[in-house]
Parts: structure tokens; C-alpha cells; sequence
């Protein structure tokens, strides 16, 4: 009992004598970046809401001048955690690039307006409006002593310390100085004047939001809170005032009404004396208005329960508000009368009309729900959204989530058949589809930047599993090309994507972007918009002057590129346009970036050179425009100084702003402003109050600059001083000299053009850079086949694989080999003529207008008429395509099927299209299994395959060549004789009940040909996406390394046709000659077999390559030897006798086991040889001899199981594939027939 009583005291004891505090490590996550004035708030926790603190959350979003401004209600349901929110003005606020981009575009996702520091999502503006959110527990009976808080209040001057010498600090990078001063140190010298404020009588409250209204305004606002967690609901309220920047601080309880229980606190983006507040919607609900900066406020009710608000860019009073039950509010005179504008809003998918861009200033773009996973574009006007009014821009339906007005661009993606497309509107014209490298495949997509009239996009590529890689758009952003792969990413609390990404302030050009390679993350820079990435070098020593033997490229220095999520601290990296070069880290320096043994670094010189400040974490902000330099340490205890420093880092003076060490909960400042005022926000103990230490930091300095106190400096990336197509020269403030930055002092002292390079272009669409630095085309890309417009003049601008960088400014001198080349338009018969429906889709209701598009790949506008026949009796005809542009609209009285054909045509040629379009019935998935190659008056089998598999509930219509009426069957197979030769065109359409899909084939159609069966190098494996418009390119290059590097064969008589599935094979068709007649058949059969000796021959040594890409060459074989083998003659046995005796002993062997043990033969297509019969026999390619043996199609292999893998690949939208699928399938023998 005595040891028990001891123990129990001697904890007692500890507990008072030792008020610990856990570290305050916030998270923040930016909802909205782009949204220029979207916020959502942030809440703080008071630290003696609970004595053990938890690390905080925090929900971020923070104004870019001149554009939306949203606030958005963070949840206080949740967890038994107390939350605070702050809010700070809208107009001063530090925009954090938090590490993502989080506007959903379903997967697609973009930033805030303007991109700076896309790591965090945001960038810096004039003012903020925050709040923190904390959890803390809460002691059951612990008494607070209030009378420590108080008894630090006053004014008093901070002390600077000398530290040269000191074993806690190094004297190498602090400043030397004299010893400690006082209160009475002289003006003269650098000191600080602070002052300590207690919110006194809210020691209950748990939460807080902060608004300081900025433009050298001296008023601040607090809104603290008390959050009950077991009602779900906030009981007490205070909001205090400040009109001398937070010196002190009156409650306005009685001004807002004595028993109103405020939740929310907002601003006006443009005019900060506006504020609007929310009282609880528990007990009221209602908004609280003033116009004075909170002197005085009006109460007005509302109707509904606000979740977020949107401040017009330019119209002080409207807004739009958004309700927790889906729908859109707004209101033109700062919330006293709302309005409903929409029902089935998706939440955050609303956007103001943008100056310049929209014709009407109260234009409302937004997307509403219509059915699960499907939504619309509506554009309507905010007082005027009446079913009459509105505008569906984007032709279709489009997916939940998607739409981001953003800039000059509007974004939406559209999902069909498992695969996403997505779509772009620069400048508010049509909508175009993004156009990324053909075997991209993208998985997911999400915006990172629209900066400079130019879009930054993170894709995750088929074969990518945790990276993304880097593509960069033209102007109007329809065409991206890669600028980085494997980008190191992570997902946010709420499932957003972050990506390690980060512009840097003040340098046009230069980001930096954390990549993996081998498994390391590596920090990378660019000073070029992402044309070359190179590794960061290493400080030369350590902070303790140690000599560091870091070489590049086995060691480097590694930074961490996310940007702070929470408002009141620093975060890891940091850049401010105001001191151009100047970038401050959080890193470490070794093969990889690592969360250990952190220390901070500077870079002066724009990432040329680095040098190491500190060893530890420290968060640091830029004063007085960016001339000085604010440390302080990221602690887990209370802290009592400060660290500042005038000459970029090099020396460090220590100041204290408080006499008692302070748990720091943060940091406020006002950026671009003259008052030189900082706040200090936190609390002395968990039991302590709310206490606020006001910092006026002005002086340090001892008067302004003038010209004499300026140097310059040139931008250079490793010596090379044009970068970006330009020489730039920078002034900054020496060193060390105690003088105030002029705000509007020109940090670019001069800039030359120089002449351009390669490197000021970035390889065009389809083309890719090679290791000598050309831009060459992809194997996938003809830029010889590239559609031509030549309806404004007799030339057009063709591309030499070159586009210049956007927002580069070098200059091109005489002939430059990088240009667009002007090349004549030579008249060309229409070729590639494409009609489709601007859904997409083949089927529509009755009565409902049917958009038919029109596009043609080749060929002349100007001369060349459309004529497009509806199919039901109406045609139609223009004089020329670009009439087109728009579609062509048709309703339709009637259902049925209608076959509508386009035809292009002009003086040199013709092309037509058809398609078949269904009235009332939608369109589902099919695949067409049919052979590239039939024998003419032999029945071929024709097989439509169904994903997912349906019985007995499908319609098939079977349209061959240019039939005006289908065949007509209920199962999913049909045999048909061609008595053409030629190519055929066969479509199947399948339907059920509301549903209809298509696929067509092609088939080739000869009275005899022979053919081998191909493989491919492994290494061809690993980039295969096994998707059709693959194989078909691919069958393509083949094709064209066959005729050209063996035999010389003309292109048209070979055919590659690739089979789904790994490993990757191919079957090569040889095609008789078209102007040999039919009287020389058996010379034409003859030389067939010596093409196909030839090819043996020449696949067996490996002699048939073709280059997949940079490095990568891809060896073509034969996967078996042709049926006839090859035997040696002599003088004893006769050549042909024995030639002879062999063939017919093979053929009678392959006839015996075929028809005794029904051995089922995949891939090799069977044709009918009595279509009367009820069980039809077929007979194989292999030979034509009508006497061969014949296996029965019952019991031939279905082709729903040989098309089974094809259709899962395809079932994953072509995303990719599983590097884990396991092939059954068996080769087939090559076929001679």
C-alpha cells in the first residue's frame, strides 16, 4: 500500500510538472485548387481541448486574385476529435501547391488557377482565408490556470542574440553579433516589437477561424468555437476584432446577438470590408452580413443549409451557394436573396462565367446528374436557368465529376465500352478530344497545370501501376507529348492524387519533379518546360562545413516537393517570384530521397549550386518581399525564438518574441504588404488559452533601398546563359544590407533574345526524341498520312517534327530547320471518310435530333461535296466538307434501321461511308471473329462474340458488301460464300431490346494464296497493349519490312493478320498477283511457293527486323516449317518420286488423326462445304482438294472460347492488360492453299 501511495504521487507530480505537447503536424488538402476563389475552411484546435494531441487535419483553399472564389464547409461530424477553423481573408492569402491535382475529371483532376507549385495545388495571391483543423483529447477534471496566460501579456522588444561560438548553434551560417540586449536596446539596431493578447473567457472553445482582411488593412477577425462531438453540433461562439493588426482584440457577441451561435466566417474576394458569416443551422439558420469589416452586421434567413459559396471574379455581390441536397442557389445582392438556379448539382462541378471568355458576366456553367454515372453540361445564366434558357454545349452525355472550367479551358470525359475519352474547349470553342500518343492508353488523368495557355497533364499509362508520367499540351490542348515518365505519386486522405511536381517561382521554365528510377526516388530539374531533366548537385559541404564527397549521378541531392497543406507553416520547399532564384527545401543528400535525416537547403542561383542552413527541420517564409529570410524550428516542444536572415541565408540573426516558450500552432503574415507585421498564434501549456504575439519585424531595418543597394545577377542553367530562348539578367538586394524592398521595385534588370536550337523546340505530336536529340516519328505515326487543311489558301504549314515551347522567346534567323514548313496543296481524291453520330452512338428515339458528323482524312475541302442519304428517302448535299464542320442534323418519324452512307467526292476520285443507324435501340459491345483472307465460292464462318455473353436474347443483322437488306439471324454464327474476289466488308449489329452494337471486318477474297505462321521477338511482349489498333500497326510495319528488306514483293500481295493474346504471333498471307489472268493460275501458283521458299528462308536466318522504337528492334520468325518439307535429292532415289511419296504419307497421317481423333484445330478459319445439310461439314485452308478429310462444325472449337481472352483485354477499356494472363491457345500449322 505505501509503494502503491508513493508511485501514485510521484506521477502526480510529473503530470504538473510537465505539461507536454505533442507536435502539431497539420495535413491540409486543397479541394478545389483551381478555383480561384473557391475556399473551403479550415478549422483549428485548441491545444487544451485535449492533453494529448493528435496530429492535426486540415482542408485548405486559398484565392488567386481576379477569380472565383469558393468557401466551403469543412465537416465537424466525425470523430471524437475537436476541430477549429480558421479563415483568413481572400485576398492576401498564401495559396499552398498542395502535392496534387484535386479537381475530379472523374479520374481527370485539376489544379487552382494558377499552377506555380503544382506540388500543393495552389499559388500565392495577395490574401488568405484559412482555417486549421486539429484532434485533441480532452482530460476528464483537469483545472486550467488561466492566470499564466494573462500574466504574459504586453508589449515588450525581443532580444538578438550572438551566437558565434555557441554549442548549440554553428557559427558558419548564424551572424555574428554583439551580446544579448534588452528591452532598452537602441532603435538603431535590428530588434522586434512584440506584443501578447489572451482570448480570455473562451478557454472552452475548441475550434477557431481566422480572417485577416489585407491590402494594409489593420483589421482581424476570430471566430472561435465550441464543437460539441456528442450533439454533432457547435454550442458556443465568439467573434473578436482587431483594428490595430491584432495588438487587441474586442468581442462582438453583443453586435451579432447574444444568443446567435455562428459556424462559418467568409470574405468577399473583391472587396474585403464584406463579410459573410453562417450561424448554426441546429439553431438557426441564417447569414450574417457586413460591409465594414465586421463593425456592425445585418441578419438575413435562409431556406437551406449551405455546404460551400462561390464569389463571382468580378461582381462583389453575387455569389452562388451550394445546399447539401444537390441544389445551386445564388444571389445578386451578397446574400440576402437567394434564388434556386439548379437541382441534381454535382458538388463543386459549378463555375462563374470567366471575364473575356463568356459572353454574359452571370453565365453559370455546371453538371447535373441525369442517371447513375451519367451527367450534363449546362451553361445558363444565374438569375435565368429555366429549362428554355438552357445550353448542352457538349454533344452527349458525359461522366459524373467531370467537368472543370478552368481558364481558357473546359474539360469532361466521357467512358464507353470501359475505355475514357476525354475531351478539351480552348477559348470556349467545340470541343475537341485530347489526343495523347497512340499507345498511351491512359488509366487515369489528371490536370496539373493550365499555365500560359498550355496544359500540364499526370497520365497513368496502361503498363504504370504507381507512377504517372509527365505530358505537355499545344495551345489548345488537344495534342500532349511526354515529358516525364515514372513521376513519384500518393493519394491524399481523401483518395486525391498527389504528385511530386513543382513549378518554381519567378524562372519561367524551371520546375522540379521527384522520379522513380530503379526503385530510388530521385529529384530532377528542368530549365527548358520538360524538354531535358538532370539530376540536382550536391552541396560541396555540410552545414557543419564537413567536406561532402557527393558525384553526380551516383549521389545527389534530393528534395521534398509537396507544398504545405496547411496554411499557417511553411511547408518543405518554397519559392517566391518576388527573389527569383531563391528556392529554400527540406532534403537530404545520398542516392534517393529519404524521410530521415532531413536537413534544410538554398539555392541562390536558380538550382545551379546548393548549400545546406540548418540540419533539421525548419519551417521559413520570405519577408519583406522576399528580402529577408523567417526560420523557425519545426518543434514537438515550445519554442521562444526565431531566426532571420538578410543575406540569403549565408548568416543567421536569433530574436525572441516571447518570454515564455510558446507552443506554436502557427504562423500569419500578410504577403505583398508594407506593415511588416507577423502573428504568432498558439498557446503556453495545453491549459492555456488562445494566445496571439503580435511581431512587427520593421525594425531590422534601418531605412530604404536605394539604387546603389541593388546588384544583378544571369540566369543560367550549368553555364549556358540562354535559357528559355533568352538571356536574363535579375536584381536583388546585396547582401546583408539592412534596407526595405521597394514593392514594386523591377526584379528583371534586362533580357536578349538569342537564337533559337533544338532544345527550344519539343518534338510534335507522333514524333519522339531520340538519343542524338532529333525528333524522328513513332513507329505508330505516318506524318505523311496526316490530314491537311488547304481550304483557306493553295498551301499549308506541314511539321517538321519541331514545336516551338510555349512562352519561349528565342529568335529564328533566316531558314530555320525547326519551323513548319509552307508546302503546296496538290489536288488529291478524297481518301479516309469517316461518318459516325456525335454521340457516338447508333440508335436514337423518334423525334429526336440524330448529329451526324462527318470527317474526311485526306483530300480537298474546297473542291470535294458531301452527299450524305439518311436512309429514309431524304439525301442531302454540300458543295464542300468545311459545311460540315458543325454535323448535320436529322430526325427521324419512324423506327427501323436505317442504313445512312456519306459520300465525298471530286474530280480525281471518290470515298463513301455507311453507317446503320437503329431508332430506339442502344448500343451494347461485339467482336466480328472472321478471316482476313477467304476462298472465293467457299463458305467462310463468320462468328460475332458478345461481352458479357447473352442466350438467346440477341438479334444479329449480318450486312455484307453493299447488301440494302441484312441477313437476319438469333445465333451469334452465320457461313457466307463470296463470289467476288476482292475486298468485302462485312458489319454484324446486334440487338437487344434497347441496345445495339457493331464491328466490321474486311475480308480479302482470292481464289487461292498461301501463308506461314509468325513470331516475334520477346521483347516485342512487353509492349504489346493487345488491343486491335495495335496489332493492325504493327501488321502494318511487318508487312512493310517483308516486301522491302526479302523479296521486293509488292505491299498489296502480303497480309499480317496478329492473333489476341501473348506470346504474340502473327500469320503472314501471300496474295497472288491482281494482273496475272486466270489462264496462268498454275504459274501463278508456282511462284507463290517460291515467295514463300523465300520467306522460309529468310525468317529462319532472322534476316526480317523492324524497329519498335529508340533501341528496340524486334527480330520477325517463322513459327513452323511449311507442311512440305525439303529433301535432298540424289542419284539413287528420284527427287519428285520421293517429293511425292512423302507428301502423300504426311497427308493421309494429318487425314487419319483429324477424323479419328476430332482433334480441334484453333485459329485456322473453316469454310462450308454443304450449307444444306443439318450439321454442315467444313473443310480447313490447309488445302482446297475437295476429297480431303472434313471435320464436322459441331465439333470444331466455338469462337466465343477463341475470342474469350481478346474480350477481357478489351473489357478493361484498353487501359492494359495483366502481365499475368495465361495463354492456352495452340499455334496453328501454316497453310498452304
Amino acid at each position: 500500500m505505501t509503494l502503491w501511495s508513493f508511485w501514485s504521487c510521484f506521477l502526480l507530480a510529473c503530470i504538473h510538472l510537465y505539461p507536454f505537447h505533442l507536435k502539431l503536424g497539420a495535413r491540409a488538402e486543397i479541394t478545389f485548387p483551381r478555383l480561384a476563389n473557391r475556399f473551403y475552411p479550415l478549422e483549428v484546435t485548441s491545444p487544451k481541448a485535449r492533453v494529448i494531441r493528435k496530429s492535426a487535419e486540415i482542408q485548405v483553399s486559398l484565392k488567386v486574385s481576379d477569380r472565383n472564389e469558393v468557401f466551403n464547409r469543412s465537416e465537424t461530424e466525425g470523430t471524437a476529435a475537436a476541430r477549429s477553423t480558421y479563415e483568413q481573408g481572400v485576398k492576401n492569402e498564401t495559396l499552398i501547391r498542395n502535392d496534387t491535382a484535386v479537381n475530379y475529371f472523374n479520374n481527370l483532376k485539376i489544379p487552382d488557377k494558377k499552377c506555380d507549385n503544382i506540388s500543393t495545388g495552389v499559388t500565392e495571391a495577395p490574401k488568405r482565408t484559412f482555417s486549421i483543423r486539429e484532434k485533441r483529447k480532452r482530460s476528464v477534471g483537469v483545472s486550467y490556470n488561466e492566470n499564466l496566460d494573462r500574466s504574459i501579456t504586453g508589449e515588450a522588444q525581443s532580444s538578438v542574440e550572438s551566437v558565434q561560438g555557441a554549442s548549440n548553434f554553428r557559427s558558419e551560417y548564424r551572424r555574428t553579433g554583439e551580446e544579448s540586449r534588452g528591452s532598452n536596446a537602441r532603435q538603431s539596431e535590428p530588434h522586434l516589437d512584440t506584443s501578447t493578447f489572451a482570448l480570455s473567457g473562451d478557454s472552452a472553445h475548441n475550434q477557431a477561424m481566422v480572417h485577416w482582411s489585407g491590402q494594409n488593412s489593420s483589421v482581424i477577425l476570430i471566430l472561435t468555437k465550441l464543437y460539441d462531438f456528442n450533439l454533432g453540433a457547435v454550442t458556443e461562439s465568439s467573434l473578436w476584432r482587431s483594428t490595430d493588426y491584432g495588438s487587441t482584440y474586442t468581442k462582438l457577441n453583443d453586435k451579432v446577438g447574444s444568443r446567435t451561435v455562428l459556424s462559418y466566417l467568409y470574405v468577399c474576394p473583391t472587396n474585403k470590408q464584406k463579410i459573410l458569416m453562417l450561424s448554426d443551422p441546429e439553431v438557426e439558420s441564417a447569414v450574417l452580413i457586413s460591409s465594414d469589416e465586421g463593425a456592425s452586421f445585418a441578419k438575413y434567413p435562409i431556406n437551406f443549409n449551405v455546404l460551400s459559396l462561390l464569389f463571382h471574379p468580378a461582381q462583389e455581390n453575387w455569389i452562388l451557394a451550394y445546399s447539401h441536397d444537390y441544389k445551386l442557389y445564388s444571389s445578386m445582392n451578397f446574400g440576402k436573396e437567394w434564388q434556386l438556379v439548379h437541382e441534381n448539382v454535382m458538388p463543386g462541378r459549378f463555375y462563374w462565367a470567366a471575364m473575356g471568355l463568356d459572353r454574359e458576366s452571370d453565365v453559370v456553367h455546371i453538371e447535373t446528374r441525369i442517371a447513375k454515372g451519367r451527367a450534363q453540361y449546362v451553361k445558363c445564366r444565374a438569375q435565368r436557368c429555366t429549362e428554355g434558357n438552357r445550353q448542352y454545349l457538349f454533344p452527349g452525355h458525359v461522366d459524373t465529376n467531370s467537368l472543370v472550367v478552368q481558364d481558357e479551358y473546359v474539360f469532361t470525359q466521357v467512358t464507353k465500352s470501359g475505355r475514357a475519352s476525354y475531351f478539351v474547349s480552348y477559348m470556349r470553342e467545340s470541343f475537341r478530344q485530347m489526343k495523347l500518343p497512340k499507345y498511351c492508353l491512359p488509366k487515369d488523368m489528371h490536370i496539373i497545370s493550365t499555365d500560359e495557355k498550355q496544359v500540364f497533364a499526370a497520365v497513368q499509362e496502361w503498363n504504370q501501376n504507381n507512377t504517372y508520367s509527365l505530358y505537355i499540351s499545344d495551345s489548345p490542348g488537344v495534342y500532349f507529348i511526354l515529358s516525364l515518365e515514372n513521376l513519384r505519386t500518393s493519394r491524399g486522405p481523401a483518395g486525391n492524387l498527389l504528385v511530386d511536381f513543382y513549378k518554381v517561382e519567378g524562372i519561367n521554365g524551371m520546375y522540379l519533379a521527384n522520379k522513380i528510377v530503379d526503385n530510388l526516388i530521385k529529384t530532377f530539374i528542368t530549365y527548358n518546360k520538360g524538354q531535358t531533366w538532370a539530376l540536382l548537385p550536391a552541396p560541396t559541404t555540410d552545414v557543419s562545413g564537413n567536406n561532402l564527397h557527393c558525384i553526380l549521378p551516383f549521389c545527389s541531392l534530393h528534395l521534398h516537393l509537396e507544398m504545405s497543406e496547411n496554411p499557417y507553416t511553411s511547408g518543405p520547399i518554397t519559392s517566391k517570384k518576388s527573389v527569383p532564384g531563391i528556392i529554400v527545401a527540406t532534403g537530404n543528400v545520398g542516392t534517393e530521397l529519404s524521410s530521415t535525416n532531413l536537413g534544410m537547403f538554398i539555392t541562390s542561383d536558380a538550382g545551379n549550386s546548393w548549400r545546406q542552413i540548418f540540419d533539421e527541420e525548419y519551417n521559413i517564409w520570405f519577408l519583406d518581399n522576399g528580402g529577408a529570410l523567417l526560420a523557425v524550428l519545426h518543434a514537438t516542444t515550445p519554442i521562444r525564438q526565431l531566426w532571420i536572415s538578410l543575406d540569403e541565408g549565408k548568416k543567421w540573426d536569433r530574436h525572441s518574441f516571447s518570454l515564455v516558450p510558446l507552443y506554436v500552432d502557427g504562423v500569419l503574415m500578410e504577403p505583398e504588404s508594407d506593415n511588416h507585421i507577423i502573428t504568432f498564434f498558439g498557446h503556453f501549456s495545453h491549459r492555456s488559452e488562445w494566445q496571439l504575439i503580435k511581431i512587427d519585424y520593421k525594425g531590422l531595418f534601418s531605412r530604404r533601398c536605394m539604387d546603389g543597394d541593388y546588384q544583378t545577377w544571369y540566369l543560367h542553367n550549368k553555364g549556358e546563359l540562354c535559357v528559355m530562348g533568352e538571356k536574363q539578367i535579375y536584381m536583388k538586394r546585396r547582401p546583408g544590407y539592412r534596407c526595405m524592398l521597394a514593392q514594386d521595385y523591377s526584379r528583371i534588370s534586362s533580357s536578349e533574345p538569342c537564337l533559337c536550337t533544338a532544345y527550344d523546340f519539343e518534338c510534335d505530336y507522333g514524333w519522339e526524341r531520340q538519343a542524338d536529340g532529333k525528333c524522328s516519328p513513332a513507329f505508330w505515326f505516318n506524318p505523311n498520312g496526316v490530314a491537311k487543311s488547304c481550304s483557306s489558301s493553295q498551301s499549308f504549314l506541314n511539321s517538321t517534327g519541331y514545336r516551338k515551347v510555349l512562352s519561349n522567346n528565342c529568335k529564328e534567323r533566316g531558314r530555320n530547320v525547326y519551323s513548319p514548313k509552307r508546302v503546296a496543296c496538290h489536288p488529291r481524291a478524297p481518301q479516309g471518310l469517316h461518318l459516325s453520330t456525335s454521340h457516338g452512338e447508333l440508335s436514337a428515339t423518334i423525334g429526336s435530333n440524330v448529329t451526324f458528323m462527318i470527317h474526311l482524312d485526306n483530300g480537298e475541302s474546297p473542291s470535294t461535296s458531301i452527299q450524305l442519304d439518311f436512309g429514309d428517302g431524304i439525301k442531302i448535299t454540300y458543295s464542300n466538307l468545311s459545311r460540315t464542320e458543325n454535323g448535320i442534323r436529322h430526325i427521324y418519324r419512324a423506327t427501323g434501321i436505317y442504313r445512312v452512307m456519306a459520300t465525298a467526292e471530286n474530280s480525281l476520285g471518290s470515298d463513301s461511308s455507311t453507317l446503320f443507324l437503329h431508332i430506339t435501340s442502344p448500343v451494347d459491345r461485339v467482336y466480328l471473329s472472321a478471316p482476313i483472307v477467304a476462298v472465293r465460292e467457299k463458305a467462310a464462318n463468320l462468328t460475332a462474340v458478345v461481352w458479357p455473353s447473352h442466350t438467346r436474347t440477341l438479334t444479329f443483322f449480318w450486312w455484307f458488301e453493299n447488301s440494302s437488306e441484312p441477313i437476319i439471324t438469333l445465333e451469334g454464327s452465320i457461313s457466307h460464300m463470296f463470289l467476288r474476289e476482292g475486298k468485302n466488308k462485312v458489319t454484324v449489329q446486334v440487338a437487344s431490346g434497347g441496345t445495339v452494337l457493331e464491328d466490321s471486318k474486311v475480308i480479302t477474297v482470292k481464289e487461292f494464296f498461301r501463308s506461314l505462321l509468325l513470331s516475334f521477338s520477346p521483347a516485342l511482349d512487353e509492349h504489346n497493349p493487345d488491343i486491335p489498333e495495335w496489332r493492325e500497326d504493327i501488321g502494318r510495319v511487318v508487312r512493310t519490312a517483308l516486301s522491302q528488306q526479302v523479296s521486293g514483293v509488292p505491299e498489296n500481295q502480303l497480309m499480317v493478320s496478329l492473333y489476341p493474346g501473348l506470346p504474340t504471333t502473327a500469320e503472314l498471307f501471300i496474295l497472288p498477283d491482281e494482273q496475272m489472268s486466270s489462264e496462268h493460275k498454275k504459274r501463278s501458283e508456282e511462284a507463290l511457293d517460291t515467295i514463300l521458299d523465300i520467306y522460309v528462308t529468310a525468317l529462319n536466318q532472322g534476316l526480317v527486323q523492324f524497329e519498335l522504337k529508340a533501341n528496340i528492334r524486334i527480330v520477325v520468325y517463322m513459327t513452323q516449317q511449311t507442311l512440305a518439307p525439303l529433301v535432298d535429292s540424289n542419284a539413287i532415289h528420284s527427287g519428285s518420286a520421293m517429293l511425292m511419296l512423302i507428301s502423300v504419307v504426311f497427308v493421309g497421317i494429318a487425314a487419319f488423326f483429324i477424323y479419328k481423333f476430332k482433334r480441334k484445330i484453333p485459329w485456322i478459319h473453316v469454310e462450308t462445304e454443304d450449307r444444306h445439310e443439318k450439321d454442315p461439314e467444313v473443310i480447313s485452308t490447309v488445302g482446297q482438294n475437295d476429297a480431303m478429310s472434313k471435320v464436322k462444325l459441331s465439333e470444331f472449337p466455338s469462337q466465343k472460347e477463341l475470342m474469350e481472352k481478346e474480350l477481357e483485354g478489351r473489357s478493361r477499356g484498353g487501359f492494359g492488360r495483366s502481365m499475368e494472363r495465361i495463354v492456352t491457345r495452340e499455334f496453328p500449322n501454316c497453310t498452304n492453299v
